[in-house]
């Protein structure tokens, strides 16, 4: 029997609030947000692990303590010696971020390097999710070895789903990453694309193209989100326009792609259908860019993921 959830990529140090050069750190990563959100808001007895690699320094003990503290586990993941973790700031202006990384020497970028050790993190699990960042900061070898290890675990009965997450910067060439999404893409059952960022690297005209390209990919439940337009779902045989809830004065956009995502993934987990899952994710979305960070408390994230 399939159980747990595991997630893959690489979870960074992160400095915010530097006013006055007060900086607080804390930790997150597009997949590691995701995670988040469903350790929240699955039953605290189903397994939820962070799939990565992981530092032998003190920021890397410490982060393995978070985790710890908050019920997320690490699986099989490897220690790797002289690693650390990658490090990025985020400053605002207003409610909109932008980031500086430092995270050339990660120890996430050999994640997939231990093809053993992959696979025994993998092994059994009802829902596996990662992201075209997990695959942007990896090599070609490793890259191909993690879609190979997606496959078998799909193959053995899991189920696989795969944001895109777009970050030219990332990439050598836009080819190389759409190389390496439609790989991704046809070994995976949920596909969970932002409009703006495939419009940038397909050039697709509107989301219903994303949405009908992802479905000839072979994907069967596609999530098309687009900030505060309405998402575009295509699953069990149909086609649904799901509205976005409009926040007046949100205060922080920092992780509310990947809380909606952690929150579908968690309605789908617990029996609900598509259509319900993205109401739900919306909610918990909306709710997630009025508190600042990536990571909203899971207290935060339940009574929104709960309201009728």
């Amino acid at each position: 029997m399939q159980q747990g959830v595991a997630s893959i990529g690489e979870c960074m140090l992160e400095l915010s609030g530097g006013k006055e050069g007060n900086w607080r750190m804390g930790y997150a990563g597009d997949t590691f947000n995701t995670l988040w959100a469903i350790r929240g808001l699955i039953p605290p007895a189903i397994p939820a692990d962070y799939v990565s690699a992981f530092g032998d320094d003190p920021f890397s003990k410490q982060q393995r303590d978070f985790f710890a503290q908050h019920g997320i586990g690490t699986a099989a993941s490897p220690v790797i010696p002289g690693r650390r973790p990658g490090l990025y700031a985020i400053t605002l202006d207003g409610a909109e971020r932008s980031f500086t990384y430092w995270r050339a020497d990660s120890a996430a970028r050999l994640l997939a390097n231990d093809r053993d050790a992959l696979g025994k993190s993998l092994q059994g699990r009802e829902l596996i999710y990662f992201s075209g960042i997990t695959l942007a900061i990896l090599e070609h070898s490793a890259r191909a070895t993690l879609v190979a290890a997606l496959r078998q675990a799909r193959e053995a009965g899991s189920r696989i789903a795969f944001d895109p997450n777009y970050r030219p910067r990332l990439w050598t060439s836009p080819e190389q990453a759409r190389m390496a999404f439609d790989d991704a893409l046809s070994a995976c059952d949920i596909a969970l694309p932002t409009f703006p960022d495939e419009a940038a690297l397909y050039g697709d005209a509107g989301p219903q193209e994303t949405l009908e390209r992802m479905k000839k990919a072979g994907v069967r439940e596609v999530v098309v989100k687009n900030g505060s337009e309405p998402t575009l779902l295509s699953a069990e045989g149909k086609d649904i326009s799901i509205p976005a809830l409009h926040v007046e004065k949100p205060v922080d956009t920092t992780g509310a792609g990947d809380s909606f995502n952690g929150a579908y993934l968690a309605a789908r987990l617990e029996g609900n259908t598509p259509e319900d899952a993205a109401r739900r994710a919306h909610r918990v979305a909306a709710t997630v860019i009025q508190v600042y960070g990536a990571l909203a408390p899971f207290e935060v994230l339940r009574e929104a993921f709960q309201r009728a």
